[in-house]
């Protein structure tokens, strides 16, 4: 069962962020600065974190590295000396075939993870059906947050009645829509809508591209001849992890729009600022080859990480790519959070 509080913060809507790995020059753990990071999104009044996902680098699993353990519960530590309330959402990276699955389920929540974000990356040969049921194994050991991975870095299109079934299965809470596709998100929101679970499934988005019009869009879908609404409450997000303060201001401002019917226009500005900031840190135009190298290198920049190193040497920016980084933090100063992460730099790493 989930924690009541965290089922209410979770449908109220929060800011989380997807974690980053923090690397020595070697590409060894930097503990200290992954200590520093989890400090920062705390301090920045973050409604929970997600650790394990795709932002922290799938290759911590493999046995060369070894790192899935030891960064998540890095993590839990630091929210344990935060004392982060009991609404605090604690979500945890699940990747892999059923059997990883299973183990990495069992991990987190053992060691206090609330819920367990489900990938379906790199399963393009196992069945729909293959894949409802993987879910309702996870769903039976930790709740489940549903994930919808673009194709581009190793998701695969999903079907309206795979997410139907989807919402339908018990302890799944949450699912965050990240195919940066337009279609394809109507199709999961429309499929929560139809669901016997809709009142139970926040939806929270992950695509990057177009946060602020998720978060201020009101979904009018029909379900046998009358009108449900749904909205996306929250975000999931890589975009999330750097100039975080900044992040958590914006969001309890749409927060507090929501619902007036009274969207000003400056707000749709800054969302297509930040899709345009999120180009030069996600890096589109290369199939997001840059988009790790390209979150760690403004992190680098604050002083939060030592370097934009990647577990993987060919996991870096690509070309122009740094240029680009330059461009969009010199014409948007206002939505950076420097000046908070300068005044509190030293306190987050020290021991």
């Amino acid at each position: 069962m989930l924690n009541p509080a965290v089922k209410e913060s979770l449908h109220k809507g929060a800011v989380i962020p997807a974690h980053p790995l923090a690397l020595t020059e070697d590409r060894q753990l930097d503990e200290a600065g992954q200590r520093a990071l989890t400090r920062y999104y705390i301090d920045a009044g973050v409604g929970g974190i997600a650790v394990g996902v795709h932002t922290t680098q799938f290759e911590i699993r493999d046995p060369q590295f070894n790192l899935f353990e030891k960064v998540l519960t890095i993590a839990i530590e630091e929210m344990k000396k935060a004392q982060v309330p009991n609404s605090f959402i604690k979500i945890g990276g699940i990747c892999g075939p059923v059997e990883q699955a299973i183990e990495e389920a069992k991990f987190i929540k053992s060691i206090g993870y609330d819920i367990g974000l489900l990938s379906m990356g790199g399963l393009q040969n196992v069945t729909e059906e293959e894949l409802l049921h993987r879910t309702e194994k996870i769903a039976e050991i930790i709740p489940v947050f549903g994930f919808y991975l673009q194709t581009a870095v190793g998701g695969r299109i999903l079907s309206y009645d795979f997410w139907r079934r989807l919402a339908n299965i018990p302890n799944v809470h949450g699912i965050k829509i990240a195919p940066f596709n337009r279609y394809q998100t109507f199709d999961v929101v429309r499929a929560v809508c139809h669901s016997e679970r809709n009142e139970e499934i926040a939806i929270y988005t992950g695509n990057d591209d177009n946060i602020i019009n998720d978060l201020l869009t009101t979904y009018r879908i029909t379900v046998n001849g009358e009108q449900v609404e749904k909205q996306i409450v929250g975000g999931l997000l890589g975009h999330w992890s750097v100039w975080t303060k900044t992040t958590v201001d914006i969001f309890n401002t749409i927060k507090d729009i929501r619902g007036t019917g009274q969207i000003p226009s400056e707000l749709l500005t800054l969302g297509q600022e930040i899709t345009d900031a999120n180009a030069a840190f996600f890096d589109p135009s290369n199939q997001f080859t840059g988009s790790i190298a390209g979150i760690n290198e403004v992190l680098s920049r604050q002083g939060l990480l030592k370097g934009r190193w990647c577990l993987l040497e060919k996991e870096k920016l690509s070309p122009n790519q740094l240029d680009e980084i330059d461009r969009v933090y010199a014409e948007y100063p206002h939505l950076h959070d420097d000046a908070f992460v300068k005044e509190n730099l030293a306190k987050w790493f020290k021991e």
